[in-house]
């Protein structure tokens, strides 16, 4: 498998628009955001934790923080999605990933925050996963749920995800969809020069 390099991952910070106008700004989760991060994962409802984890979970255990906040270890990054409230930062969904080499596929898992549920932060933050996985050259990109998220499963396939067993947990359902990361339209500027980065290194 071939590492992934932080230059693969922009630094700078990327504002999407919501649906209602207003701007969600998503950056790559850094060191000292591990006890913000933290009182995110507490303040989700008990539904959310167990959707996000799939099971009982009241935070995210030290080790597993540890390696949320710390970019590349394992290929797996993490990224926070955040808006500003009357001059404060507040965390309003967050996204781990990681990219396979050998498989060309790109996996991921979302979280968003109870009170900004249905107000189009997931599916923007969904597009710009998809940007992600499209620049470093996914063919596939996928997540698993449980069968019981409803919201979830309502949001992957309004996106145009396509649903299957898991395999090997009954209770989970895989939801997928495939990418082509030389013709795709990336809206993402950074993304796309990332991919036309390292689609012009694979030529040399």
């Amino acid at each position: 498998m071939t590492a992934l390099r932080l230059s693969d991952h922009p630094h700078h910070i990327e504002h999407l628009r919501l649906r209602d106008g207003g701007t969600l700004t998503v950056r790559l989760v850094a060191p000292d955001d591990g006890e913000v991060l933290q009182r995110y994962f507490r303040k989700l409802s008990m539904v959310s934790r167990h959707n996000r984890f799939l099971g009982a979970m009241s935070e995210l255990p030290a080790g597993e923080l540890d390696r949320f906040v710390h970019a590349g270890e394992n290929d797996r990054f993490s990224v926070i999605a955040v808006m500003m409230i009357e001059g404060h930062e507040i965390i309003v969904g967050e996204a781990r990933y990681g990219f396979e080499a050998a498989s060309a596929s790109f996996e991921f898992g979302i979280s968003i925050d109870d009170r900004w549920q249905r107000r189009g932060v997931g599916a923007a933050l969904l597009r710009n996963l998809g940007c992600r996985a499209a620049a470093l050259g996914a063919t596939r990109i996928f997540g698993d749920t449980l069968r019981s998220n409803a919201a979830m499963i309502g949001l992957a396939r309004k996106l145009g995800f396509a649903f299957g067993r898991h395999p090997d947990d009954w209770k989970l359902v895989r939801f997928e969809k495939p990418i082509d990361p030389v013709h795709q339209e990336i809206p993402c500027a950074s993304w796309k020069r990332a991919a036309e980065r390292r689609m012009a290194e694979a030529v040399v």
